[in-house]
């Protein structure tokens, strides 16, 4: 398994991976905090129930009791305990999520616009801030015959999305026919492709690198083959894109 400290990042799905890919956007990073600052709670609450369970077993038995009968019929301060507490850990997980979940829905002066249509089954792409030229293309899956040494199997795309690290990306997404789901866990973006409906989210690449994605709403027979690359690159080299798609 590759290893961030190292210089290179976990960009893609790997077999057996139960953790996150390496975040690539501040939303992500702030999702991966927001996922380790939960869990200090989940096994808080887990090692407190667990020992409340194993202390009745050990304890409260027909023959010896130690618990008074009248706590059991009349114990106010154990429901008040048992009532505040999770009231308090709701609350102290509530206000970070409600950031990160504002921080998420925030588009604040885009440098780009990039348009995302979901068909069956493939990706069409638009950006629309050049007029009046424009840029478009479709992204579909590469066969497995066609794939090269080093390709990942059905993560492998003909045209990918090219966007430049350090710039604020918006995502206008909407599909042409049934529901798809434009995902790409390293960015931390998952919006809902609806017909005749746009919706917007956003990210910032950190870094340059190729980010993979899939669509993530079953959408028919061929659901699986509609994978995402994302290829985060540097500003001379955007523009160099962009010369270059305006030129054809």
């Amino acid at each position: 398994m590759v290893v961030a400290n190292l210089g290179f990042f976990l960009d893609v799905a790997e077999n057996y991976q139960i953790g996150f890919q390496d975040p690539a956007s501040p939303i992500q990073e702030g999702i991966i905090n927001f996922y380790n600052y939960v869990f200090i709670y989940l096994t808080f609450v887990l090692i407190v129930v667990v020992w409340i369970l194993l202390s009745i077993v050990r304890h409260f038995t027909k023959s010896t009791r130690v618990i008074s009968h009248k706590y059991i019929i009349h114990g106010t301060e154990l429901e008040l305990i048992w009532t505040i507490t999770p009231a308090v850990i709701l609350m102290l997980m509530a206000f970070p999520s409600f950031q990160l979940l504002y921080l998420m829905d925030e588009v604040v002066e885009p440098g780009i616009t990039l348009k995302v249509i979901g068909k069956q089954w493939y990706w069409s792409y638009e950006y629309s801030d050049y007029a009046p030229a424009k840029i478009s293309f479709d992204s579909y899956m590469v066969p497995e015959s066609d794939l090269k040494l080093g390709d990942y199997r059905q993560l492998e795309v003909d045209n990918r999305v090219i966007v430049p690290v350090d710039t604020h990306v918006r995502v206008i997404a909407t599909a042409s026919d049934v529901l798809h789901s434009w995902a790409v866990p390293s960015l931390g973006v998952k919006m809902d492709c609806v017909p005749g409906r746009l919706n917007q989210t956003s990210f910032i690449a950190l870094r340059e690198g190729t980010y993979r994605g899939q669509c993530s709403e079953i959408c028919g027979v061929n659901h699986s083959s509609m994978p995402i690359v994302v290829q985060a690159v540097s500003l001379t080299d955007y523009c160099a894109f962009v010369k270059s798609s305006v030129s054809e």
